[in-house]
């Protein structure tokens, strides 16, 4: 079995609309839960910061299948639709126009690179572990 892929994006939400985003997604409709579901993403979580940024996380097992899931469900086009107008200089659906942030740390990841001698594996060519 291969490991989920994990997804951390960043959007920025206007702050005038910080409160109403928060109740937006206190309700979220339970047709757009069960479509998030079918695209394959599980532990999807939203954090909110109070200047407006968002981050978002999630882990499915094809990230480009659940993108194109949701690109092509009428049920997040109209989400998403409803949905544009809480961010800051967005270019498109927010479900496809946000900026992905790359991973650098995992602990469960490390955590399973520790060899019978204790000692982190190399990763790559690069890594200069002794």
């Amino acid at each position: 079995m291969t490991s989920p892929q994990r997804v951390c994006f960043r959007l920025h939400v206007r702050p005038e609309l910080l409160d109403e985003y928060r109740r937006r997604h206190a309700e979220v409709w339970p047709e757009m839960l069960r479509e998030i579901e079918a695209s394959g993403r599980r532990n999807y979580s939203l954090f909110l910061a109070d200047d407006g940024e968002l981050i978002g996380y999630f882990e499915t097992d094809d990230a480009a299948s659940s993108e194109r899931y949701l690109a092509d469900s009428a049920v997040a086009a109209r989400w998403e639709a409803e949905m544009g107008r809480f961010f800051v200089s967005l270019d498109g659906r927010a479900d496809q126009a946000s900026e992905r942030l790359t991973e650098v740390f995992n602990l469960d990841g490390l955590l399973h690179d520790i060899g019978p001698d204790g000692r982190l594996a190399c990763r790559s060519g690069t890594d200069d572990r002794t």
